[in-house]
């Protein structure tokens, strides 16, 4: 089975190609150019260097979400219009989920996903894994720094802290007095390939979607319609 992954939920922008013998490429980049400039000529220029076309592609996976909203609907959309054209299966990855993947290999310890949501705020969900799977501690969630750290105060289990907002989370869960560590640098900031190794395991458990059917999960309206609603309020 072969996936081509797309993670466009952050600041970063990335593609990867990922088939039965594991990571065949990855585009990675994090110029501050808008995904709407980057994110198709990575996935024409990735098919190309490995010398695939669209239709030997199986699966098109996208993170759907929690992230920026504009990520996630250039990453969604980029998606949904690979797959209609070919009429391919998706594979709607959870941001905070992919990121916890690469981080598998870790036993007794709970990963903490963290991307920055602004007004002392994270998106984040826990995870711990054995033989290299993943089980889900918390649903994706908004939640507040001082929140979290007392969320996880009686926790006994050592804490990985992963995502672009793992610097912020590291910092807010010291200062409250409890230990942790980031995970390693190449595997902080969430990426393609990780949403690859997310949508095998939907894949495996028969998750998969519709181009019709994908869709972002956003976690919390956009900052335009809270406005709205406090001026209106």
């Amino acid at each position: 089975m072969k996936i081509l992954a797309l993670e466009s939920s952050g600041t970063a922008c990335s593609a990867a190609l990922w088939g039965e013998e594991g990571l065949i490429a990855q585009s990675f980049q994090n110029s501050g150019l808008t995904h709407s400039r980057t994110l198709l000529p990575m996935v024409r220029d990735l098919l190309n260097n490995c010398g695939t076309g669209l239709e030997q592609v199986d699966v098109i996976a996208v993170a759907v979400g929690p992230g920026s909203f504009t990520g996630l609907r250039i990453g969604v959309s980029t998606a949904k219009g690979l797959a209609w054209a070919e009429d391919k299966d998706c594979a709607p990855c959870s941001t905070l989920e992919s990121m916890a993947w690469p981080l598998a290999f870790f036993r007794d310890a709970v990963i903490v996903c963290a991307m920055d949501a602004r007004r002392s705020q994270i998106y984040n969900a826990l995870f711990t894994s054995e033989h290299g799977r993943l089980t889900r501690r918390t649903p994706d969630r908004a939640i507040g720094l001082a929140e979290l750290a007392e969320e996880l105060r009686s926790e006994p289990l050592p804490l990985v802290i992963v995502g672009d907002g793992a610097v912020l989370c590291e910092k807010a869960l010291t200062e409250a007095g409890l230990p942790c560590r980031l995970a390693p640098p190449q595997l902080v900031m969430q990426n393609a390939m990780s949403v690859a190794l997310c949508a095998e395991d939907l894949a495996r458990a028969g998750k998969l979607v519709s181009a019709q059917a994908l869709l972002p999960v956003y976690l919390r309206p956009p900052q335009a319609q809270r406005l709205r609603d406090r001026i209106q309020n």
